[in-house]
């Protein structure tokens, strides 16, 4: 579905050099109420079982025809709408279907008043998505994704499958001060990881996504990192294909995102019209290409590094500038 990461079995220190505390995060904390749609199913039931056992307040499911059953300790229902009436107001559902159904189910949901969808699956058509958007706008909904692995806030709650387990998606990721934002599944868990290592602490994960078309793209994450008081400062890894990175740099340039940017970008050998490991990781001429992004996020003044195993040391310096470490 999307890629996932290997670590190394090495042990979080013990006595990180960011304090954990109690902190914010975005989209997603312990008290908002979530349904999956397709829980019934065998990666739903699973994920769905990821969820709550790391904290997620998981309160139903939803599987048209399998009403009534009773999964992970929830209730299953045949719509979003009756798992509204019979459950109360719905924050958050997270789908786990087969691409051709999530427009419907997405819209479903949208329509019930949920207002926010995690979108899991990949190779959900455009049109589709551009459908599930005009609908999100019109409703005043948002959602992550599609093919996404989802969201995370450590300590708190998890939508989708980040980190796999329960287990190891708590021994992997701690609170602090840094908000992440990722176009890769995989690469937002090992950011995180290999953030960990240095003693830092995460906010929140945000994966947005792998296609050429999500619903919370990396300027609109930036953004609510902006509002959040306990985000300092923020770390991105991009790609090249689509405008995402252009964008997060006319935020910083117009005053819009003023908190420390640290940020990789991939596909640096890319040639036009080759893609990079996602969908929306594609170079079409002089649109979307590793140069003109880096040199754009550069101009704003974003913390840029030239590998991605150098984003943990660079983002522990730019929190010691700013006396957080």
């Amino acid at each position: 579905m999307v890629d996932r990461a290997e670590f190394p079995h090495q042990p979080i220190p013990q006595f990180p050099l960011y304090q954990r505390c109690e902190t914010m995060s975005i989209l997603i904390d312990e008290t908002k109420r979530v349904i999956v749609q397709g829980i019934t199913g065998r990666e739903g039931m699973v994920r769905a079982e990821l969820m709550k056992n790391y904290g997620t307040n998981v309160v139903g499911g939803v599987t048209p025809g399998k009403g009534g059953q009773d999964v992970i300790g929830v209730p299953v229902f045949d719509t979003v709408q009756e798992a509204w009436e019979q459950l109360g107001p719905i924050d958050v559902s997270v789908l786990f279907i087969p691409a051709p159904l999530v427009r419907s189910a997405a819209m479903e949901a949208i329509e019930a008043g949920v207002e926010l969808l995690v979108i899991v699956p990949d190779r959900v058509p455009i049109y589709d998505v551009l459908r599930i958007a005009a609908l999100a706008r019109e409703r005043g909904a948002r959602f992550v994704g599609p093919n996404t692995l989802g969201v995370l806030s450590p300590d708190k709650a998890v939508l989708g499958m980040m980190g796999g387990r329960a287990a190891t998606a708590r021994q992997w990721f701690f609170q602090g001060p840094v908000g992440i934002t990722s176009r890769s599944g995989g690469i937002t868990s090992s950011m995180a990881y290999y953030l960990a290592q240095e003693g830092i602490g995460a906010t929140t994960l945000v994966h947005v996504g792998g296609d050429a078309v999500v619903g919370l793209p990396h300027p609109d994450v930036v953004k609510l990192y902006e509002q959040d008081p306990d985000t300092k400062a923020v770390v991105m890894f991009g790609e090249i294909g689509t405008s995402q990175e252009e964008r997060v740099a006319e935020l910083i340039a117009g005053g819009e995102f003023t908190k420390p940017l640290i940020a990789f970008i991939g596909g640096k050998a890319a040639k036009s019209g080759t893609r990079f490991s996602h969908a929306g990781a594609i170079v079409e001429g002089n649109r979307g290409t590793h140069a003109g992004k880096v040199d754009a996020l550069t101009e704003a003044g974003a913390y840029m590094v030239e590998s991605f195993g150098d984003l943990p040391h660079r983002t522990k310096e730019v929190l010691q500038d700013l006396g957080i470490m």
